[in-house]
């Protein structure tokens, strides 16, 4: 699997389940300020918070904006009821790894979506931004939801210059992060058995 953030709550996955190469974009949203793709080829979009501002999706992908659950090209998708009714989490299952983006969210998450994320092998946790997490509560999140490995995003860019850096996430944290180019590769066979990994990935 590979790892890209794009600014904000915007993520690229790149996966290969099964014999194809699978693209999957998160939050693809124009930003007010800085860069950002103009358009993607994705085959899988999601959306957070409805696609009102996304940019220009090509090649006709398949598009989830709500609860529910399906299996597209090999990768399982869950999608469940954020605080609000236009906020959806999501759990992607693809190369035998799990992975939960949380959207813009700073409340706790609920046993219902528990249910869905607790456990997970990564988490993309949005700390710093409008409607994201504080470092103090992001951390609490992180701890409930016990994953293998924290990617923070949302916090500050050129897409977001008012948000938290990430740095004040990290000392709540206490863990020494990983600091990575602008793609971040994970394998099964490398997930963290027994400590939490804490991952920095550069802004592409």
């Amino acid at each position: 699997m590979h790892l890209s953030w794009l600014g904000s709550t915007a993520v690229k996955i790149q996966s290969k389940p099964l014999d194809q190469d699978v693209l999957v974009v998160i939050d693809p949203y124009k930003p007010e300020t800085g860069n950002a793709p103009r358009s993607m080829t994705p085959q899988i979009a999601l959306f957070t918070h409805g696609e009102k501002d996304a940019i220009t999706l090509s090649g006709e992908p398949f598009v989830m904006n709500g609860p529910g659950e399906c299996e597209v090209k090999g990768v399982l998708i869950t999608g469940v009821q954020g605080t609000t009714e236009d906020q959806v989490l999501y759990r992607i299952d693809t190369e035998g790894m799990s992975l939960a983006h949380l959207g813009r969210m700073n409340t706790q998450p609920t046993d219902a979506q528990l249910g869905v994320i607790s456990g997970i092998d990564i988490l993309l946790i949005p700390f710093g931004g409008e409607g994201c997490y504080d470092a103090e509560q992001a951390v609490k999140a992180v701890n409930t939801i016990e994953p293998r490995i924290v990617i923070p995003i949302g916090y500050k860019s050129d897409n977001d210059p008012k948000a938290l850096p990430v740095e004040q996430f990290l000392k709540e944290i206490g863990v020494t992060a990983e600091t990575q180019e602008q793609k971040v590769i994970i394998k099964k066979k490398d997930l963290p058995q027994d400590e939490m990994k804490v991952i920095v990935v550069t802004k592409e």
